[in-house]
């Protein structure tokens, strides 16, 4: 049953949400949150930006002590409240190591959302520059931490729930950006993500309902914005977006609404 003291306000294809849908899974015990769906693309509802101190960002968490915000902060709370299993490395030193990836992050997500953003052609190889030395400083990280393993450690573990629906996401840098990891210098990051991304923990979402869900965001906005001459955004609840055709794979050139599959033709 799901616990009315443990309750997440998220947006369902957000990754940051999905971090914590991947640990309770791992954990078996997806069923003691309850999750409340938010919709970006309409006004807040003002007693979730009271929850929230006015603001916006997603997920937040209510407990029984308060309220909890950012997903990392979420994430480790959650691992710690339901110990059995840690799904944190187990020991100081290995946790330390996890921590130390982790801090990659923020910089790996901003790039990555940075360039499906960018509208500007001429600056695309920049933007996949910056990529690639995100991959390449992970790529040296495992290959020092883990040469011959899988993931970081012997499992799929935090840093794993970390960066997996990040994985996810830049789904949309294949599709919007023909982004590929070249074939030589990054086969131990590779072999990581293509881990992470089959992992049975771990899928949540898929690579249509990322591409379709996205396609704002390769307009240059987000977070339920409309981009100019736009009436309807893709992360609307209806139509579904597995009624709706695959977007434009040029994002150079604006789709309709009607085009998108969000309103009838």
């Amino acid at each position: 049953m799901h616990s009315p003291e443990l309750i997440v306000h998220h947006i369902p294809v957000c990754p940051f949400s999905q971090r914590l849908e991947i640990l309770l899974a791992l954990k078996g015990l997806r069923d003691r949150v309850a999750f409340r769906v938010v919709d970006v693309t309409r006004p807040r509802d003002p007693a979730l930006l009271r929850l929230a101190r006015g603001s916006t960002a997603l997920p937040i968490m209510r407990t029984p002590q308060g309220v909890l915000r950012e997903s990392l902060v979420i994430l480790r709370y959650l691992d710690e409240l339901f110990p059995a299993p840690m799904i944190a490395a187990p020991d100081p030193y290995r946790r330390a190591v996890e921590a130390m990836l982790i801090a990659r992050e923020g910089g790996f997500t901003a790039a990555g959302y940075r360039y499906v953003m960018n509208r500007d052609r001429a600056r695309s190889s920049a933007f996949r520059d910056a990529m690639l030395a995100q991959y390449a400083w992970i790529e040296d990280f495992l290959a020092w931490q883990s040469p011959g393993g899988v993931f970081l450690s012997d499992r799929f573990g935090l840093a794993e729930a970390v960066f997996t629906p990040m994985f996810m996401r830049f789904w949309f840098l294949e599709y919007y950006e023909d982004f590929a990891l070249p074939a030589q210098g990054f086969a131990r990051v590779r072999r990581w993500r293509e881990a992470c991304l089959a992992h049975p923990a771990a899928q949540q979402v898929c690579r249509e309902e990322i591409v379709k869900s996205y396609y704002d965001y390769a307009q240059g906005v987000g977070n339920g914005a409309l981009p100019p001459g736009r009436g309807v955004s893709s992360f609307a609840f209806a139509p579904h977006w597995r009624e709706r055709p695959w977007p434009p794979r040029d994002k150079y050139a604006p789709a309709t609404d009607a085009m998108l599959g969000l309103i009838a033709p």
